[in-house]
């Protein structure tokens, strides 16, 4: 299957036949085969000349046909079209304004355009060739140009074209082919301060609005935004907003109620970074008391009530020991009255308990050791597990075994 750029040896043959004004005829001549592996063949005709092709399918076997009329035909071909140039000469449709937007950020250069009047043309074009009088106002008209001016740092461009956008990607394009080569110019410290640049680089990353709060906040000076003209139509509003800060005024304007709240901190920033420097006041460090060590969970008491698996584990990671180990050594009794014998290890003590199953008898031994260790027995539990010696049936009924009697 062909990719959706390269075109069809059948796609082919109809340019090739359309340029030699001939219709290209596709006749199908034999099927043969199983029906789940037909072979079909297909004739093409293409005036005097005739190609046979086989395929398994009708589709496949034109290809086929068409594709081998392509190598062997004598007719004369249409020239090939030459590839589409790219308007902008950048690869991926970025245009040359968005090209320049990137590179000027990393200069820190802004790019700014500025459409220019165009200049007056006379008109040469008007039609004199008239038949009376009332064909006199009528002329060819004079396609309109579009001049825009960008300044990227100190260097000025200049750009032209059949709309003002055309102009701007002209503009960009000039500017990109003079500052791609240049290297990005390094941002030194001004009049030698120093101390302010980690600040300027922090502000960098903020909005004037946010810095101007922020000043206010640090200084605590009231700030208030306020719109105080609009003008303009509905399609072309222009926005006058006033900031005050303290003793401070400014006043900016915007297409946007947002441009024009930015330009007017903008304005009211210059007047507040004139202010001396506030005083630096040293903060009194801190002492935190130290927090008091958790008690240790060894105390005789600590657990009771717990269960005794839970209460051995915990211990053991209070004094940051080993965990106990537990180890099943037997099984025995007939299989409706097993006993079950489950060792404990901690450290270099042992002990060993019993049970109906492997979870009473863990539990026993636990119990065991914690005596051992010197802690206080567990106290029973409410939902302790069904009694020794008590199981229940399917039914939840309880079957008692009676005990064996001994006959010796």
């Amino acid at each position: 299957v062909a990719s959706p750029k390269e075109k069809t040896p059948m796609c082919l043959v109809n340019e090739l036949a359309r340029f030699n004004r001939i219709q290209p005829q596709y006749k199908l001549l034999n099927e043969r085969g199983p029906a789940h592996a037909k072979i079909f063949t297909v004739q093409l005709t293409l005036g005097e000349q005739m190609w046979e092709a086989e395929g398994s399918s009708i589709k496949k076997a034109q290809h086929a046909a068409a594709s081998k009329a392509l190598n062997e035909t004598t007719l004369p071909k249409p020239m090939p079209r030459p590839p589409k140039n790219n308007v902008n000469n950048n690869p991926g449709s970025i245009t040359p304004t968005v090209e320049l937007n990137g590179l000027a950020m990393k200069r820190g250069e802004p790019a700014i355009y500025r459409p220019l009047d165009p200049k007056p043309i006379p008109n040469y074009r008007a039609n004199y060739n008239f038949r009376g009088m009332y064909n006199q106002r009528y002329h060819c008209p004079v396609p309109k140009i579009f001049y825009v001016q960008l300044t990227v740092g100190n260097c000025e461009f200049f750009g032209e074209g059949k709309t003002r956008q055309a102009a701007r990607h002209n503009a960009a394009m000039k500017a990109l082919q003079a500052l791609q080569n240049e290297p990005i110019p390094e941002k030194l410290p001004q009049n030698g301060e120093t101390g302010k640049e980690s600040e300027e680089d922090k502000d960098a990353n903020k909005s004037e609005i946010s810095v101007v709060f922020e000043i206010a906040l640090k200084r605590n000076i009231p700030v208030s935004f306020e719109v105080i003209k609009e003008s303009g139509p509905p399609h072309m509003k222009s926005f006058v907003t006033r900031v005050t800060v303290g003793e401070f005024t400014a006043e900016g304007e915007g297409n946007s109620k947002k441009l024009s709240k930015k330009r007017a901190a903008m304005a009211v920033l210059q007047e507040l970074k004139k202010l001396p420097p506030l005083p630096v006041i040293e903060k009194p460090k801190l002492y935190f008391k130290k927090r008091p060590k958790p008690i240790l969970k060894t105390g005789p008491e600590y657990g009771q009530g717990m269960n005794p698996i839970s209460r051995l584990a915990q211990i053991q990671q209070a004094k940051k020991e080993k965990e106990p180990e537990y180890v099943l050594l037997s099984e025995r009794g007939m299989p409706r009255r097993r006993e079950f014998v489950m060792q404990v290890k901690v450290g270099s003590e042992v002990t060993t308990g019993t049970g109906p199953n492997k979870k009473i008898a863990k539990r026993n031994a636990a119990e065991a050791m914690l005596l051992q260790l010197g802690y206080k027995a567990s106290t029973p539990l409410q939902d302790q597990p069904e009694k020794l010696g008590e199981n229940k049936s399917w039914n939840g009924q309880n079957v008692g075994f009676p005990e064996p009697t001994s006959n010796s």
